[in-house]
């Protein structure tokens, strides 16, 4: 019976509590009641607590949606994540992409121009796949944990304290506006001692001021440690934005590495299929199609970019007269060539060579000299001078 009537109590006096504040808000709203106002310094606090807030979430969606565009994916991975399991391993778009290639490529023959071809760029697409994957893992652990910790850790205790603060400040200024309505009320009743009521009305509002007073002192006390409370959690925002720092470093070089191996990938199946184009095309007596120019120079000069406005075509008359002309001749080099071995040599697009066949080479190859230095270069990049 007694823990009953302990547990109405706390209810009839938490009913009060959310009353008054309900009052005070309503009042304050309809300018009827004045308002403590916070700090310039804390309030500045909370401005930038919730900016980081809002900006946070917007660079975490964002981030989600670039390392995995498909909504469905997405939705998938965040259920599994609630339910604390582990989500299914999925092929991803590239690997996807390579294993039809390679398919395809061993249906139509890897001894084939185009079904070998289609097998070297499979390969490289699940290489891509890969590293797309390796991007992912590494960018959801070093960039959008930290992000998603910040949002459903810090910034709820924040919000917490925040809404606690908030009430303070309502109770405060309830106990405010109490105050001041007991003192007016005591004033008016010691205005009038005419009969022995209205003495008993100034002790009785007397008693009230009292009341008011103490509750006042303890309100201000505890919206004062609320306060303080919440200010020290707010100034901790700096360090957050000091790691999210971090944090984003890290991604930019998981960025910078994905890009690198991408990069890498293209150039080396540029490179093979450079390589086994010309010899396709020349023995189907077929115009040959030269590949496009390396990519391997950071500067890309003005022979770089009219060459890759348009595919430069190369007539077979001009390959044979390449090959079949007596004692060296001069040419131009029609892009980059980056020598895969020892044998072969280096080439910069629109320099002049030397070049000279020799007896037993592959018909897809002459041999350039510059200088003292010597060795192979495909044909197909080369334009024979007059």
């Amino acid at each position: 019976m007694n823990i009953m009537d302990f547990n109405v109590k706390k209810l009839a006096a938490d009913a009060g509590t959310f009353l008054s504040r309900a009052v005070q808000f309503t009042e304050e709203k309809l300018g009827q009641a004045e308002k403590t106002e916070l700090d310039a310094h804390l309030e500045n606090l909370l401005s930038k607590a919730e900016c980081t807030k809002i900006w946070t979430e917007k660079i975490m969606k964002q981030t989600e949606v670039l390392l995995q565009p498909n909504p469905n994916a997405r939705i998938e991975e965040f259920v599994y994540e609630k339910l604390d399991r582990k989500a299914p391993s999925r092929i991803n778009n590239p690997e996807l992409l390579g294993q039809y290639m390679i398919d395809a490529g061993t249906e139509f023959g890897p001894g084939t121009a185009y079904g070998n071809a289609l097998i070297k760029c499979g390969e490289t697409q699940k290489r891509i796949g890969t590293a797309d994957r390796e991007l992912i893992q590494t960018s959801a652990l070093n960039f959008l944990t930290p992000l998603r910790n910040f949002i459903e850790g810090d910034y709820k205790t924040i919000a917490k304290e925040r809404k606690l603060l908030q009430n303070k400040r309502l109770d405060l200024d309830a106990a405010k506006t109490r105050l001041k309505k007991a003192k007016a009320a005591e004033t008016r009743a010691s205005q009038l001692n005419s009969a022995r009521l209205e003495g008993d009305n100034i002790m009785i509002w007397a008693e009230e001021v009292t009341k008011s007073e103490q509750e006042l002192r303890i309100t201000q006390s505890e919206f004062d440690r609320q306060a303080e409370i919440t200010r020290l959690l707010l100034e901790g925002i700096s360090s957050t934005h000091a790691h999210h720092l971090r944090c984003l470093n890290d991604f930019v070089e998981a960025q910078m590495t994905y890009y690198a191996q991408c990069y890498q990938y293209m150039l080396d199946l540029q490179k093979q299929l450079g390589r086994c184009f010309p010899s396709n095309y020349c023995n189907n007596n077929q115009t040959s199609v030269a590949p496009a120019p390396s990519a391997s120079s950071n500067v890309i000069g003005s022979s770089a970019l009219s060459s890759t406005s348009g595919l430069v075509i190369t007539s077979p008359s001009n390959l044979i007269d390449l090959k079949e002309c007596s004692g060296s001749r001069k040419a131009r080099v029609l892009y980059d060539y980056d020598a895969a071995n020892s044998s072969e040599l280096s080439l910069l697009a629109d320099e002049v060579i030397t070049v000279f066949s020799v007896v037993g080479m592959d018909s897809d190859w002459l041999m350039g000299e510059r200088g003292n230095q010597k060795g192979r270069v495909p044909i197909t990049y080369l334009e024979l001078l007059n």
